[in-house]
């Protein structure tokens, strides 16, 4: 085997170990760029409005989307070119980091939707609320006479 085709396969070997080394490292980066628990769970808001505002806004995956996107865009080139001699781990770590933040994505939308019926609803209810008092009078008013 020439110098020249050693020197390939080790700057090939060395290649795939920066490529997972890259995977590796935007995995952990997406992972601590998602919210605390606690920030989803916990809330100091003083009505629902206020709760699902709050609760919008801890949902934003934020910056962990752009790290998961550059882990599977290395891992991607990385498969594709052989380079990985097993990347199983990799490829489940992806996937989990993937489902987790749909999950976030889909809550955020509903919370949205929420965020958005609420107020109609309590306009709605106050307005019943409104025409049940407005009836009630009525009703004592005709009473009265």
């Amino acid at each position: 085997m020439s110098q020249s085709s050693l020197d390939d396969d080790e700057l090939f070997g060395e290649a795939a170990s920066e490529m997972r080394s890259d995977v590796e490292e935007s995995l952990d980066a997406a992972r601590s760029e998602l919210p605390d628990s606690d920030d989803v769970w916990e809330t100091d808001a003083d009505n629902v409005l206020g709760v699902l505002n709050g609760l919008r806004s801890a949902l934003d995956a934020g910056e962990a989307e752009d790290h998961l996107r550059d882990a599977k865009k290395w891992f991607t080139m990385g498969q594709r070119a052989d380079a990985f001699d097993d990347a199983d781990d990799l490829e489940e770590a992806i996937a989990d980091l993937e489902e987790l933040v749909e999950e976030m994505e889909e809550a955020a939308d509903q919370v949205g939707d929420l965020t958005a019926t609420v107020p109609d609803l309590r306009g709605s209810l106050d307005e019943a609320e409104t025409e049940t008092e407005e009836a009630e009078d009525d009703g004592d008013e005709a009473d009265e006479e």
